[in-house]
């Protein structure tokens, strides 16, 4: 992998999740080398890196476009992960162990001093690692098989980046409310701040939600 390969596959990245390039866009390979400095080659490289991440959907006779998801599916997303992983959470109150709580917390305390010094990729990373550990705690393969069918590395990158400050105050609160909640071997507040904290993180994504039973004006909007 080239020097120039990386730059390009960080650049895009960072453009993609910061929102320059929005879902459903056309990555040209040609206007993508002229704006980054580099051959089209690089490019090329990089954008297959990225359709690996699931930032980017290459198509044969098509090309590249940024993956887009429909606002419906998203919201759907979040109300089945709000249901599953806070059933996670209930079961992990009544059977994990002490040192098991312990590891959870200290991810949580991690992650909470990395999004405090503005760490995205570190919370990233153990938010997911957070989010593993405490489904894993439910015992369930089922569980586990749901939940990792239902998240999309582009869809959490783009929800962590979608946070303001508040958001991410109140993300990292609610990882450390439930290993409160786990102590107190209590399952419907761990379920309650769970389900809480998933419908939190969709409406940093998707803003505010429809009345119920409302038609969409656009079935394809995205997020």
């Amino acid at each position: 992998m080239t020097a120039a390969s990386d730059r390009a596959v960080n650049q895009l990245r960072e453009r993609i999740l910061g929102g320059e390039y929005v879902p459903g866009e056309r990555l040209a390979e040609v206007e993508l080398a002229e704006k980054l400095g580099v051959s089209r080659t690089p490019v090329r490289e990089a954008l297959r890196r990225l359709a690996a991440e699931g930032l980017v959907d290459i198509t044969a006779n098509k090309g590249a476009r940024v993956v887009e998801y429909p606002r419906t599916d998203l919201e759907r997303i979040f109300e089945i992960r709000a249901r599953v992983e806070g059933l996670s959470a209930r079961i992990a109150a009544e059977t994990a162990t002490e040192a098991d709580i312990d590891r959870l917390e200290h991810i949580a305390t991690v992650l909470k001093d990395h999004s405090e010094a503005g760490r995205l990729e570190e919370v990233y990373r153990l938010n997911g690692e957070y989010h593993a550990t405490l489904n894993g705690l439910a015992g369930s393969t089922v569980v586990t098989a749901t939940v990792n069918q239902l998240i999309h590395s582009s869809v959490l990158v783009r929800t962590l980046h979608a946070f303001d400050d508040a958001a991410r105050r109140r993300s990292v609160a609610h990882h450390l409310e439930i290993v409160a909640a786990l102590r107190a071997r209590d399952g419907e507040w761990a379920e309650a701040v769970m389900c809480a904290h998933l419908l939190s993180a969709r409406a940093s994504l998707l803003g505010p939600r429809r009345p119920r039973g409302a038609a969409y004006e656009n079935h394809e909007e995205t997020a």
